[in-house]
């Protein structure tokens, strides 16, 4: 069962965990489980999501019942009228805060501008060995995008050499083999914490928070982050 963190007559949201698809994709065959279907299956009705969060990506994950309320809901985020918060653990130490102004390129290879802020809630050291370095050092961040672009967060924070642990794609291998042999961790510790938006029908502001799942906060345990 889906945990349900937001419901009314027009809109509801999921916690999604680690490793569930949102809809199924022509580039991960293997997935027989999709967020579209169980939560269709869960409630009864028909569903359909207003944005989008990477297979490996959790937290808060927004759909709408009608097609009215999708429109609205897509307009609300291609037009950054949304407010998104993420939790992501990343290597290395990073400043107390930043902006990130640094251009993506869309598939067809075309730049668009980016923006993302962030600002660090604690840097832990773990006496482990890492390559050259005697202790391995990282990171929890609140990341928040201003834009919505693909692979926004895992691209900026590889481009400020402070990439999230767990992506595959845009992140450090040898850090990712580091914590599936030391730890067994396989996701990609990066999380949608909190979603604020104005309702599409009733225009009251809307506030939406989610909880870590387990493995995530089992990562936090055993670098003794503290939030």
């Amino acid at each position: 069962m889906l945990e349900i963190i937001y419901e009314d007559d027009y809109l509801i949201a999921i916690n999604k965990p680690h490793g569930l698809l949102v809809h199924q994709s022509s580039i991960a065959r293997d997935a027989t489980e999709f967020a579209l279907q169980l939560l269709r299956d869960q409630v009864g009705k028909h569903v359909s999501p207003v944005h989008r969060l990477d297979r490996k990506t959790s937290g808060i994950l927004l759909f709408a019942f009608d097609k009215d309320t999708e429109i609205a809901m897509h307009q609300q985020f291609m037009n950054t009228q949304t407010i998104k918060k993420y939790l992501a653990i990343l290597r290395g130490f990073t400043p107390d805060a930043m902006d990130i102004d640094y251009p993506l390129a869309k598939e067809n290879g075309t730049m668009q501008e980016a923006y993302t802020s962030f600002k660090t809630l604690q840097h832990t050291e773990i006496a482990i060995p890492f390559g050259k370095h005697s202790t391995s050092r990282y990171s929890l961040v609140e990341a928040t995008p201003k834009t919505g672009r693909m692979h926004q967060l895992r691209r900026h924070f590889s481009h400020i050499l402070h990439p999230i642990i767990g992506d595959r794609t845009h992140g450090c291998n040898k850090q990712n083999k580091f914590f599936l042999e030391q730890w067994n961790m396989s996701t990609m510790l990066l999380h949608a914490s909190e979603l604020s938006f104005t309702h599409p029908v009733t225009a009251a502001p809307v506030h939406l928070q989610a909880n870590l799942h387990d493995e995530f906060k089992r990562v936090m345990n055993f670098m003794n982050i503290k939030i």
